[in-house]
């Protein structure tokens, strides 16, 4: 019906970025109030407040399997938490300026990071290691994705939008 359902509030600054976890159960936002929080979609509750980051975060993306969130901030780092317990899992350091954005690839064996320093990161989220740093934008990177489909020599398995343009990257595995 289009019906306004639910109003979730808590956090004290602007959301920035939502995601919902692959089965549906969770809903994480992330907001300027440097936090990440978690809700249950059905009934709107609260359900864990996530901090850690020194700065905004801009962007949360949960793994395929639900087993990891991961939050992109302006503190210049990407941080993996288990969305069951609230725990940090993992923070990552790499990016000298913001991180904008975050994308899991469909296998989860990847996560790919989009920052202000006009680079894109591509890490194994099981070990924290940096796998690839891609370079090439002239300005800052504000979207990542990964196709969700096997790709061909037509089509890159990942892409990056940068202020004004997008470019299709290749994640060499």
């Amino acid at each position: 019906t289009g019906a306004l359902t639910q109003t979730l509030e808590g956090h004290s600054y602007c959301v920035y970025s939502v995601a919902f976890s692959p089965d549906g159960r969770l809903l994480a936002s992330a907001s300027w109030d440097k936090t990440v929080r978690l809700w249950d979609p059905a009934t709107g509750a609260l359900t864990q407040t996530l901090e850690g980051h020194s700065g905004w975060v801009d962007s949360v993306a949960f793994s395929p399997d639900g087993r990891l969130l991961a939050s992109g901030s302006r503190d210049k780092t990407v941080r993996l938490w288990d969305p069951a317990t609230g725990a940090l899992t993992q923070t990552l350091e790499g990016h000298s300026d913001w991180v904008d954005a975050v994308a899991f690839s469909p296998d989860g064996r990847l996560l790919v990071s989009g920052s202000w320093d006009k680079t894109v990161r591509l890490w194994d989220p099981a070990t924290g290691a940096l796998t690839q740093a891609l370079e090439g934008h002239s300005d800052w990177v504000g979207a990542v994705a990964f196709s969700s489909t096997p790709y061909s020599s037509h089509a890159a398995p990942s892409i990056s939008i940068e202020h004004g343009q997008w470019i299709a990257l290749n994640d060499k595995r």
